[in-house]
């Protein structure tokens, strides 16, 4: 069984996380794919929106992207004040 989310997560070690998420089998999330030719440059608005609303939704602050091509990274804090809301 997987360790439960808070011991995994310790916001008094940091409030600050660089997140990952790649795509697999040569997907494209944005810009052009040279083995099918397709362009997906409009996928790039879209998830910085959903980055965007979903921060909004829980108590986290996005505070640094990038969308690169097969993945994107991000920075996040826990904004702690807010939790206990």
């Amino acid at each position: 069984m997987p360790p439960p989310k808070k011991a995994l997560v310790s916001l008094e070690a940091t409030p600050y996380y660089h997140c990952v998420s790649r795509c697999v089998r040569r997907a494209f999330l944005c810009g052009k794919d040279k083995h099918s030719g397709k362009n997906h440059e409009h996928h790039r608005a879209w998830i910085k929106q959903q980055m965007q609303t979903l921060a909004g939704a829980f108590a986290i602050d996005l505070c640094a992207y990038s969308i690169m091509s097969n993945h994107y990274h991000t920075v996040l804090h826990v904004d702690k004040e807010q939790i206990w809301k």
